[in-house]
């Protein structure tokens, strides 16, 4: 801010000179703006900072959330003119347009709007969080206007409108793939695949209903609703996906699969992205889930993928074995490959032949032989672990146990001095044994091959620059897990919500895990015939951090919150 904000609050007695020291440290500590800090220290509020700054320059103020303001008036000022000086265009009279700014003695703002406006500018004053939230609520968090124009466009073109053909009617494939290449149609595609970059989705959802066609992405593990295209584009969107992703256009009763490749400028960056598709036939039409491949994303560094020291110490023992079945396990989206690739990225070495077998590969990896499956010929996961015992392997990882098959192969694989890494879906590392046997494998082959079993869960991570403490019920800590004594021995904290996290309050996500190795007393008790609850009461005595437990050490260190554990994880 060109004045001095800290001045005119002591001046104006709404602040100390104690508490503008305090502040100044604060923000030197955290970065951000000063204003910013003395509000989220509850030394002042929004109303105050905006008051003062009136008085001060003689300029009006202004609540942004009472006023209504006119789309043509908001036209006139681009999103990113108005996101880069924070201002507001509210109000249009004659030759001058009325800007709603945080600081009013920014006159290089000023002279910019008035030059690519043409009109006189006259400030009010409104707070920079108020600002910050009417930006977000008329231009979008991504270019919205951009979007209206795109859909705009989609309601004017004559040809857009597709007929909708029932089963029995035959298939016009060039009118598909015409309608497809119309220009609004690709600029919406490509609108919606570059706003899930910009916005960090892991999956796009793009979903036809009775009435009703939506698009929605997935950020941090959770659901948001971004847009709702016209209804009548529905065959012309999923043809133009189907074309991207190199898939047949007249199949509209089975499901597809495919991949689609990008190169895009962000930040000026070129980056290489890729997106898995998969295309079901549903009620009312097609339903396309495009999950996001980034490799920015891929984090290969054991240490920073929420593993406590003790636990990630015994993954890293049970990797660097010379044979034995490492399994890691969770639901869809627990962040098990990434576990994998850094896993393999850690023993990855000149002296080591590595080979995957993937369905479907997710992330190419410099020096690893990785094996696509393809079920429609017959490369599935058994064939092709028969395949690698006689590539001479060291180390090999199998995508995921689905049948006994493919169990009964890689445990004989771990038994004759390979490592052996892989997936499976289950609720704890515990429950992984007993569902090994229920496959029909023997128990005295699973004491002796598995080594170690990781189960892991996402809990998104509290946005760092909202988080604040808040005040927890000591009974209401016990009740999720914590012994009398840890009760007032660390703070909680949460995401206030702000433009970073989207008002969520979470940004990025962190893995709870749980780690159980095998060792001597568990493999007595798996050839004895112990239950699952068994081996989890005889792991959490020798030392196993379980899933809960990996929750409550994070939710004491700051990371997540207690709605967030609570969600992911049982006692």
């Amino acid at each position: 801010m060109s004045v001095r904000l800290g001045e005119l609050l002591t001046k104006a007695n709404l602040i100390s000179q104690d508490q503008l020291k305090e502040a100044l440290r604060v923000q030197k500590e955290t970065g951000g703006k000063l204003g910013e800090t003395l509000i989220k220290l509850g030394f002042v509020s929004e109303e105050d900072i905006t008051e003062c700054l009136s008085q001060q320059f003689g300029v009006p103020s202004i609540n942004l959330q009472h006023f209504e303001i006119d789309a043509s008036v908001i036209k006139l000022i681009s999103g990113d003119v108005a996101r880069k000086y924070n201002i507001l265009p509210v109000n249009k009279t004659g030759a001058t347009i009325t800007i709603a700014m945080a600081d009013p003695t920014n006159v290089f703002a000023m002279d910019d709007i008035k030059f690519m406006t043409g009109y006189n500018v006259e400030p009010v004053v409104a707070s920079e969080l108020g600002i910050k939230a009417a930006i977000d609520n008329y231009y979008g968090t991504t270019s919205s206007l951009e979007l209206k124009k795109v859909m705009e466009d989609l309601q004017t073109q004559e040809n857009a409108d597709l007929e909708v053909l029932e089963e029995e009617e035959e298939l016009d494939v060039n009118a598909l793939a015409d309608s497809a290449e119309e220009a609004p149609v690709v600029k919406l595609c490509n609108l919606i695949l570059t706003d899930a970059i910009k916005r960090g989705a892991s999956d796009i959802h793009i979903e036809p209903y009775e009435k009703e066609y939506r698009v929605r992405f997935r950020i941090d593990g959770i659901l948001y609703e971004i847009m709702n295209p016209p209804f009548k584009l529905r065959d012309a969107i999923t043809s133009r996906m189907k074309i991207l992703s190199k898939l047949d256009i007249s199949e509209k009763r089975l499901p597809q699969d495919g991949r689609i490749k990008l190169k895009m400028k962000l930040e000026d960056k070129n980056k290489e992205l890729d997106f898995r598709v998969s295309i079901l036939p549903t009620l009312f039409g097609e339903k396309i889930v495009l999950r996001l491949l980034d490799k920015d994303n891929l984090r290969l560094d054991m240490t920073k993928l929420g593993f406590e020291p003790e636990s990630l110490a015994k993954f890293e023992e049970a990797i660097f074995k010379p044979w034995g079945m490492v399994l890691v396990t969770g639901p869809t989206g627990s962040g098990k490959t990434n576990t994998l690739y850094s896993a393999l990225a850690k023993v990855n070495s000149p002296e080591v032949n590595i080979m995957t077998a993937e369905d479907p590969v997710e992330f190419n990896l410099p020096g690893i032989n990785q094996v696509q499956m393809k079920e429609s010929i017959g490369l599935n996961f058994a064939a092709t672990l028969r395949s690698f015992l006689r590539q001479d392997p060291n180390i090999i990882l199998v995508g995921e146990i689905r049948d006994f098959e493919t169990a009964e192969i890689a445990i004989k694989a771990a038994l004759t001095g390979h490592l052996v890494l892989s997936t499976l879906h289950t609720n704890d590392a515990p429950s992984t044994i007993n569902r090994l046997m229920n496959m029909g494998i023997e128990p005295f082959l699973v004491a002796t091959s598995v080594q170690l079993i990781a189960a892991q869960r996402l809990a998104r991570r509290i946005c760092s620059n909202c988080k604040e403490p808040v005040d927890v019920q000591p009974q209401a800590l016990m009740n999720i897990g914590y012994k009398k004594e840890e009760v007032g021995t660390f703070q909680v904290f949460k995401g206030r919500g702000c433009e970073k996290c989207n008002n969520t309050g979470y940004k990025g996500r962190v893995g709870l895990i749980e780690v159980m190795g095998i060792d001597d007393e568990i493999r007595e008790l798996i050839l004895s015939g112990g239950t699952a609850i068994d081996i989890k009461k005889k792991a959490a005595e020798i030392g196993m951090i379980s899933l809960r437990r990996s929750g409550l050490i994070k939710i004491k260190d700051g990371i997540t919150t207690i709605e967030e554990v609570v969600r992911e994880t049982v006692l």
